[in-house]
């Protein structure tokens, strides 16, 4: 894509056991463990509805969904596929840091 369009595409993933998703969530987790506090898991839903009820005093209020989605593994890559690709990779983190070039 970076040849197509004609420049460098940076990419940086999160670690392994890091949050992909916004940041913010962690500052919710708290008030998610307080409003879950004393719930008797039996169900996705109760999950889902007990999470939905937290609250911070600053008016944060907490969206919660379930993904009923069936995600394929073991998908194979296409043989040769990296072989054409040039990465330059970050002195900092370098496995999750690099820099797709032209």
């Amino acid at each position: 894509m970076a040849d197509e369009i004609g420049v460098n595409i940076r990419v940086a993933h999160y670690p392994p056991y890091t949050s992909k998703w916004n940041p913010v969530e962690h500052k919710a987790f708290p008030h998610i463990t307080h409003a879950m506090q004393g719930v008797v898991l039996t169900s996705h839903q109760l999950t889902k509805e007990s999470i939905k009820t937290a609250t911070t005093k600053s008016g944060l209020k907490v969206f919660a969904s379930i993904l009923n989605r069936v995600f394929e593994i073991g998908r194979k890559v296409v043989e040769g596929f990296k072989e054409p690709m040039r990465f330059v990779f970050d002195n900092h983190l370098k496995l999750w840091n690099y820099v797709a070039v032209l």
